[in-house]
């Protein structure tokens, strides 16, 4: 993003070049500077979220109305959605959730944590469907959780973080 100043105006320019003028243009500089900033906090909140749904099934406690949430996750695997080795695929979302979201929170292999989520998360809205509002166990979050995680997937990790200190992305 980029910023241009002309006599009575300011533009951002984003990645494509287009330009976008701006209302109060001294707040182009602002945009600018914090833009990489919310990204990584963006990021970072996502994979602390997602962290907070897979530690109780790390650990074999309740989360919210769920007694055992590593059940449940076999269950709607294997149940609902209908798919061998449930209970093996349960481990695999559990260390998605947990080690993963770490991952993805810190900015570590974001791309590739992203991706597998947003296919969780499309698995999540094929068994929980059609109903939409989330207050009914709707798709309603799980897909705005995948087109989040669709993005982080095509944005990758940002300036904030493991990778861009690493040197190294997908």
């Amino acid at each position: 993003m980029t910023l241009f100043k002309t006599n009575t105006a300011a533009f951002v320019d984003d990645k494509a070049g287009v330009r976008e003028g701006l209302i109060f243009p001294s707040l182009g500089g602002f945009y600018s500077k914090l833009e990489p900033v919310f990204y990584a906090l963006l990021r970072f909140v996502f994979g602390i979220v997602i962290f907070t749904h897979g530690l109780p099934k790390a650990l074999g406690i309740s989360h919210g109305s769920m007694a055992d949430p590593m059940a449940g996750s076999t269950h709607l695997i294997q149940n609902v959605m209908g798919l061998p080795f449930a209970p093996q695929l349960a481990f695999l979302v559990m260390l998605l959730e947990t080690l993963g979201a770490l991952m993805l929170a810190i900015g570590l292999c974001s791309r590739l944590v992203a991706l597998a989520i947003t296919i969780q998360m499309i698995g999540i809205c094929y068994a929980l469907g059609p109903t939409w509002p989330w207050i009914d166990r709707g798709i309603e979050y799980p897909a705005l959780m995948a087109f989040l995680a669709l993005y982080i997937a095509v944005r990758g990790s940002g300036s904030f973080s493991v990778d861009r200190k690493l040197r190294v992305s997908i």
